[in-house]
């Protein structure tokens, strides 16, 4: 399928998903391979979105459902956060919402919600807190699929991604960016082994060959061994900070309502 048949498809099941559910979509993006910049030609599309419920809704005293999970089918999966569960997960500096906001591909974006916690997300970052996120994730894919001399090669992706995130931490201070080829450029030597050795990764993976079992990379398991002691090291030693936002949230999720639903509460 067209990936302009696909856009079209994804907005009109987001469409039916706020008919459905009687919510608003605040924002809703690409979160996957697709947004990392190596899909495969079988890859899903995996649709990640915020959105917000009527007034009345949050008053009750009883705590609703504050997800909304539609796995349509092998291709397509679509899941959203209430806004509410979203800005506390913010200010915690949530690494999986502080991407979405962040991501090449966008689907939807209606009202000014997601672009204030856009000019928000510098001071919600909390680099400990996002680099041992980032370095859990490679040690987990490290482990269950790199081991040994026979590994998944596909997986690389999967622990050089979050390794290099922990060196874009380390470098910039600041929210890496999703697009794996953008870290590669950024932050390995142009035309080391390493870095061609990795390029070559990504042309065979976008070419669509299989990429499953494997003879190991020798190259890439010293290296990610080696960079994964070391982040592990160092998140030990970084201080965990993060500005008090809480006040401006609460402002964020009150706006929010109004826009969206028109109803002025800020003053009752």
């Amino acid at each position: 399928m067209l990936m302009s048949d696909m856009r079209a498809r994804i907005q009109t099941e987001l469409l039916a998903i706020e008919q459905e559910e009687q919510v608003r979509i605040l924002y809703a993006c690409e979160s996957g391979s697709r947004a990392w910049g190596f899909p495969s030609r079988d890859s899903d599309y995996d649709v990640r979105f915020i959105y917000i419920r009527p007034a009345k809704w949050y008053l009750s005293i009883f705590e609703g459902r504050d997800v909304i999970e539609r796995p349509v089918d092998g291709l397509l999966d679509v899941n959203g956060w209430d806004l509410k569960k979203a800005l506390r997960l913010f200010r915690k500096s949530n690494p999986p919402l502080l991407e979405w906001l962040h991501s090449p591909i966008q689907y939807m974006e209606q009202y000014s919600v997601a672009e204030q916690i856009r000019k928000l997300s510098p001071l919600a970052f909390a680099p400990k807190s996002c680099m041992y996120h980032y370095l859990n994730m490679a040690k987990g894919n490290y482990r269950d699929y790199l081991q040994g001399e026979q590994v998944k090669i596909k997986k690389y992706f999967y622990v050089l991604r979050p390794v290099l995130a922990c060196a874009w931490i380390e470098q910039f201070n600041t929210m890496p960016p999703l697009e794996f080829p953008l870290l590669v450029q950024t932050l390995l030597q142009d035309g080391s082994q390493l870095r061609v050795e990795i390029e070559e990764l990504l042309v065979r993976k976008r070419a669509g060959e299989e990429l499953d079992k494997g003879t190991r990379i020798g190259i890439l398991n010293d290296y990610l061994e080696e960079r994964i002691t070391y982040y592990d090291q160092l998140a030990a030693s970084m201080e965990a900070a993060a500005a008090d936002q809480d006040e401006q949230l609460d402002q964020l999720f009150l706006s929010a309502i109004c826009e969206v639903w028109g109803r002025d509460l800020r003053t009752e």
